[in-house]
Parts: C-alpha cells; sequence; structure tokens
C-alpha cells in the first residue's frame, strides 16, 4: 500500500516565548496561552493527541493517555516570518536573516518600482493590512497611485482595488517588485468596495516568494518519484519548487475541506497543507475569539480526518512561527511551535521533547517515505 503523509501547518500556531523572543521583541509571547482563555476555544481532538502534554506548555489539560507523539520545536533560523519559517520545516535552515524594512523601503527603491510600473506609491510604511487600505485606499481610487507596505517580516506588500488595478495588472506589479528585491516575499493584496468604511481584502492575494537557497524535502520527494502536494499557499512559499499539484484555497473552512478529500484519495507521498487564517484573519488582527474560534473549527474536522487515515499513512501536525493575538504588537512573535505525530507507526504517548530546528519535520518525512535527503535536521521516527 502506497504511504501518504499529511503535514498541516497551523499557521502562527506558537506555544510559547523562545529563549531569544526578547531580540524579537516578542518577549512574554504564547498564542496558545492566549487563545485558550477566550470563550469560544474548544480543542478536545487536540487535547486528546498530546497538544497541553508538550513541553512547557501549562495551559490545557494534559490527556492522561495522548493518542500521539508530541514535541515542541526550537527555530533556528534567524527570523519569524512565514518564508524561513517552512523552508525550516521542510529542511532548509537560514543562517542569515532575510531582510525588513521597520522605516519603509528606501527611496531609491520606491523611484525604481514607480518608473518601471508607471504608477505612484503611497504609504510606504510599515502598517496593518486592514488599516492600511482604510486609511489610503480612497485616495488611491482618486489617483490610482499603489499602496505599498511592509511589516516587521520580510515583506513588500502592494494593495490595489480591484476595480482601479485589475488583479493581472496588480500581479505584474509584484512581479516587478519581486525582481528587484531580496525580501521573503512579494504580496499582492487586492481589495474591493466604495469608501473606508466598507472596503475588504479578497481572496485574489498572490505571494510571490524568493526560492529556497538550496533543495529541500519536496524537491528530494519530487525526485524520488513521490507526489507532493501542496494546499493553500505552500506553492506559492515555495515559489513552485519541487510541488507538483498546487491546490489553491480560500481560507481554512476550504483548506480543511480540501485535507478530506485528499484523505479519501489514493496518492504516494506528502500532502503539504497550510492553513493561513489563523494568521491573517486573526493573529495579524488581535483577535483572540477569532483565533480560537478558528481553532475549534480545525479541531472538530481533525476529528472527521483521523478516521479517514490508513495503516501506512502518517500526520503531522505544526506551526511556522508564533502571532500572539493578545499583545499590542499585530506582527509575528518568535514561539516555540508543537509538533504532533500520529499514526499507526508511532507510538502513542512518546514524549519527545525539545529539540532544535523545525527541520525534524522534513527528515522525520522523508524517513518515513523512505527517501534519503541532505537536509537540515534529524528525524524523530
Amino acid at each position: 500500500m502506497a504511504k501518504r503523509v499529511f503535514l498541516i501547518v497551523l499557521d502562527s500556531f506558537g506555544i510559547g516565548e523562545m529563549p531569544d523572543a526578547a531580540k524579537f521583541g516578542d518577549a512574554g509571547s504564547n498564542t496558545l496561552g492566549a487563545i485558550v482563555k477566550s470563550p469560544e476555544f474548544a480543542a478536545p481532538t487536540l487535547q486528546s493527541l498530546g497538544l497541553f502534554n508538550i513541553d512547557g506548555v501549562t495551559c490545557g489539560p494534559k490527556a492522561a493517555a495522548p493518542r500521539a507523539a508530541f514535541a515542541r520545536l526550537e527555530e533556528v533560523s534567524d527570523g519569524k516570518d512565514t518564508t524561513t519559517g517552512h523552508w525550516e520545516i521542510a529542511g532548509v535552515e537560514s543562517e542569515t536573516a532575510l531582510p525588513v524594512y521597520p522605516n519603509g523601503f528606501p527611496v531609491e527603491v520606491i523611484a525604481e518600482f514607480e518608473r518601471r510600473t508607471g504608477r505612484t506609491v503611497l504609504c510606504n510604511k510599515p502598517y496593518s493590512g486592514t488599516e492600511v487600505i482604510r486609511d489610503y485606499g480612497e485616495e488611491h481610487m482618486r489617483t490610482g497611485a499603489l499602496i505599498v507596505y511592509t511589516s516587521a517580516d520580510s515583506v513588500f506588500q502592494v494593495a490595489a482595488h480591484e476595480e482601479v488595478v485589475p488583479v493581472p495588472a496588480l500581479y505584474r506589479y509584484c512581479e516587478i517588485a519581486r525582481e528587484m528585491l531580496t525580501v521573503g516575499r512579494v504580496i499582492a493584496r487586492p481589495f474591493i468596495g466604495t469608501c473606508a468604511a466598507d472596503f475588504k481584502r479578497t481572496t485574489n492575494r498572490h505571494d510571490f516568494s524568493l526560492k529556497p537557497p538550496r533543495p529541500t524535502m519536496l524537491d528530494a520527494l519530487s525526485a524520488a518519484g513521490l507526489d507532493t502536494i501542496g494546499v493553500g499557499k505552500i506553492y506559492d512559499i515555495f515559489d513552485g519548487q519541487g510541488v507538483q499539484e498546487q491546490i489553491k484555497t480560500k481560507g481554512n473552512t476550504d483548506g480543511i475541506r480540501v485535507t478530506l478529500e485528499l484523505a479519501q484519495r489514493d496518492f504516494s507521498g506528502l500532502a503539504f497543507i497550510n492553513l493561513v487564517d489563523f494568521d491573517m484573519l486573526y493573529g495579524h488582527r488581535n483577535d483572540v475569539d477569532g483565533y480560537a474560534r478558528a481553532t475549534a473549527e480545525f479541531d472538530a474536522a481533525l476529528a472527521k480526518l483521523l478516521p479517514l487515515l490508513r495503516p501506512d499513512d502518517l500526520l503531522l501536525i505544526t506551526a511556522d512561527h508564533g502571532c500572539d493575538p493578545a499583545t499590542p504588537s499585530t506582527d509575528h512573535s518568535r514561539e516555540y511551535v508543537p509538533l504532533l505525530l500520529y499514526g499507526p507507526a508511532i507510538r502513542p504517548g512518546a514524549n519527545l521533547g525539545t529539540h532544535r530546528s523545525f527541520a525534524c519535520v522534513a527528515q522525520t518525512v522523508c524517513a518515513f517515505l523512505g527517501v534519503t535527503a541532505a537536509l537540515d535536521g534529524h528525524s524523530l521516527l
């Protein structure tokens, strides 16, 4: 029987500050610790697998007999962003931090972007994605100028109204920025609406990422003739490298639906799934209750997924960084992430302790699928 791995990344689901969190301005951050206090929080399935048994997790009820093996992972890469987090999950640690622009992009960069796109630029400073369209959207609609902003992460984000700048044109502008910059991601942020009171971002977001600096587990699995299925923004994060099949989604609910469908489909290899709403809709917007509701939705779906797993399947649940919705910051947070391992090949209740490097995930996936790869980290199998 073909072996299948389901690797689910709960985007930003951190479980407590790392030792160097203060260096990143994240002392005291604890995403899980924040959301369990919400009346909307419910995670009986995650609890039964051993989420609250993980080293350092002091909130939530521990399972008397956890159904999964579990570990706490510490990021090695110098950062707390989506790109380096996913690269490390895929077996490539980043020793050098990707560039960030806390004061906005240099004048010469903006001037060149304006020259090459033929449009002027508004904002050019760190900003919340929802607030930036509220504050600059009407001027954008009057002038046609592009709204450019960043965050504490290595991103160049371009927002534009879909009726002012058609989505294909916005993507072209982002491709120009991608050619110019070494930031982790250039992100197209289309929105709709008539005025600041009702502007709303659409699902036509698209990330233009750097290619990983060297081959990842996706490349190794593809070279071995195995399937690599990227669900959600996985394809974008890796700029398509090593991803044989792309399945776009419109948020957590859609991503969960796709995951349940994949569990009933024959394939041999890896389904790599990102559930983005935890981060995009709730962490960055400091919405504790929304984050808790999203966790409850995933947990209910997880209860449906577990019975669909086959004898030769492995389920891994982890995260790429934190984004504590209870802190004043709306940016990612430098946190440990959970790792839950479930399947017939896994010893239930095994406390694997704390391990340096998210790359343990990649090595574990490759070991399970019988593929030898020159990756960072070590297998936990």
